[in-house]
């Protein structure tokens, strides 16, 4: 079973996920960062300069930088099976200072503005409205074909008309009435948020905010699988307790540093070195770049008991296993590349491809495993759940 402990101090919030004992997934709150997180916040934006080039257009939608939005992210989705995807030219289809309605997919950094979309998503418990698109669309992660025909069915007879959805894997084995009524919030939400739009004034203006990290927290996890959550703040318990499900215990623990109460602090020290030892005597080193985090396995202190291929091999499996859990633990995302004691045996290579594509499959988080490239570098991506995550 799960538990999310939230520790606040005076500059921080630290929302620590354990699963037995284990610390599985971590965030941290700067103070200053708080205000800086938009990621899936909706807007306003005004349209303020259009680069034909580039296809592209600069948006301004309240916050210190511009945003960004390309041409693909303002044209209506379709569904490519069936509709072939036509990409007019940017300076055709919108205007400077028209007003559009725009949700942020991916922060500002220092040197660049938010990337936006008219392309809006409200994430629910069990379903992702997608209000401007009718593609319906379903986890990878449920792989039983009966249960992906009940869900999709169930959710194509009640999405309201010219509206779309993507069903998340926590909707796997829920009773129609919960679904249905997962797409009844969305869709009031979504109501509440157009309405907005059409009657505000002409002016960059933020009209919804995302989840919060611990919100978010509780939506992507399974009801069943969460236990309890403890946090030394009452603002979080009042807060959550309107959204979680009454199952999961809610407790208050007031002027009482958590992390060190339940044993935290030295595993969360560990997720911020660079060096990560593996049981045999090999370790891992993470690097992140401004491009990519450049991983690299070693065989260290482990010289083997039979052969050359089989040491290497040992090494690479015991990395691979430690490699995805490091992924979940620090919320990297992004492209990812692994350098992996080199192996001579093909089927070891697949093996330890397999075994990564596995072992990714407990992250919550986007993965996508591309495989050996011809350097033999193990090229992977994964979106992160959490932007600014210290």
């Amino acid at each position: 079973m799960i538990q999310i402990i939230i520790n606040k101090t005076e500059n921080t919030k630290t929302i620590a996920v354990v699963e037995n004992g284990k610390l599985i997934e971590v965030y941290e709150e700067n103070k200053e960062h708080i205000h800086e997180r938009n990621e899936g916040n909706i807007y306003v934006g005004i349209i303020k300069d259009i680069i034909p080039g580039m296809q592209a257009a600069f948006i301004d939608i309240g916050t210190e930088k511009n945003s960004f939005i390309h041409v693909r992210d303002i044209i209506p989705q379709v569904d490519e099976k069936v509709e072939k995807k036509i990409e007019p030219k940017i300076k055709d289809i919108i205007k400077p200072k028209q007003k559009l309605l725009v949700q942020v997919q991916k922060d500002s950094n220092d040197k660049k503005g938010a990337r936006t979309s008219t392309h809006i998503k409200l994430t629910g418990k069990y379903i992702i409205l997608l209000p401007q698109t009718t593609i319906v669309t379903i986890s990878q992660k449920i792989i039983d074909e009966k249960e992906k025909e009940r869900l999709i069915k169930i959710v194509k007879n009640n999405l309201p008309k010219g509206m779309g959805a993507i069903i998340r894997t926590s909707a796997e084995k829920k009773e129609e009435k919960v679904i249905i009524d997962n797409i009844k919030q969305l869709k009031q939400k979504w109501d509440e948020i157009y309405i907005k739009f059409q009657e505000c004034e002409d002016k960059p203006q933020l009209l919804f905010r995302s989840p919060n990290i611990v919100e978010k927290i509780v939506l992507d996890l399974p009801d069943e699988k969460i236990d309890s959550i403890i946090s030394n703040n009452k603002e979080d318990i009042e807060n959550l307790n309107e959204i979680v499900n009454k199952n999961i215990k809610l407790t208050l623990e007031e002027n009482i540093n958590l992390l060190k109460k339940y044993e935290l602090e030295n595993q969360i020290d560990k997720v911020k070195q660079r060096k990560v030892w593996l049981n045999c005597g090999g370790f891992i080193t993470i690097d992140p770049t401004e491009a990519l985090v450049a991983i690299d396995v070693n065989s260290g202190k482990y010289t083997g008991k039979t052969t050359l291929e089989e040491t290497v091999y040992k090494v690479n499996y015991e990395a691979t296993i430690e490699i995805a859990k490091q992924l979940r633990l620090r919320d990297i995302g992004g492209i990812i590349i692994i350098d992996y004691i080199d192996m001579k045996n093909s089927d070891n290579k697949e093996k330890i491809e397999k075994l990564l594509k596995e072992t990714l499959k407990q992250d919550r988080a986007k993965t996508q495993v591309e495989g050996f490239t011809k350097l033999n570098l193990m090229e992977l991506t994964r979106k992160h759940i959490c932007a600014h995550n210290s």
